[in-house]
């Protein structure tokens, strides 16, 4: 059994924000994989049944970013999922925006979500659906974490299917084929056109 987490900030004043890719990815997978409603459980929302023909659990911790990883440890103890089995899905200051990447261990690059869950793991080796949210915009009133924490603007939110769709590729790319798979699939860039 793999380990789905998407990571985010509960609460109406958090839905639809950058930060919260990782929630939203993870809501589309139930929806599509046509799984139970998310109950409450580990310090966060969880459900579980079959994806892409594997069995999974799908986690939204509800402690808020900085202490994911509490909620990710309770649920990983609890269905006896070893850390190379997670898969953790998150927004990725780092990557332009509609960018998605796979990674396997590696620092938490400021991500709080990720410096907690590497905490409570004792390991950085978990799996990363990193999806790109780019650098504040140009003329930004605000510092970067006023960025995560602002909502989409509306050339985002029509693009988001497209971003969700990829982010859910490589979710099911590391399902059917491994995460080496994956990183090859979701990290190659194409070649311009000649």
């Amino acid at each position: 059994m793999h380990l789905i987490v998407g990571l985010g900030n509960p609460g109406r004043e958090y839905e639809g924000t950058r930060h919260n890719a990782g929630f939203l990815v993870v809501d589309e997978l139930r929806r599509r994989a046509g799984l139970p409603d998310f109950k409450e459980k580990f310090s966060g929302v969880w459900t579980r049944g079959d994806a892409f023909g594997r069995p999974v659990a799908l986690l939204k911790p509800m402690t808020f970013m900085n202490l994911s990883g509490d909620s990710v440890q309770l649920a990983a103890a609890f269905l006896k999922v070893p850390p190379s089995d997670i898969i953790v899905i998150h927004d990725e200051l780092d990557l332009a925006w509609k960018d998605v990447r796979v990674k396997v261990g590696g620092g938490h690059a400021g991500h709080n979500g990720l410096r907690s869950m590497i905490q409570r793991l004792g390991t950085p080796e978990f799996i990363r659906v990193r999806v790109g949210i780019g650098k504040p915009a140009a003329g930004f009133g605000g510092d970067t974490a006023d960025w995560v924490l602002s909502s989409f603007n509306a050339m985002e939110r029509a693009e988001w299917p497209d971003v969700e769709a990829r982010a859910l590729a490589a979710v099911q790319t590391v399902l059917e084929s491994g995460p080496a798979a994956a990183m090859v699939a979701a990290n190659t860039r194409e070649k311009p056109k000649k």
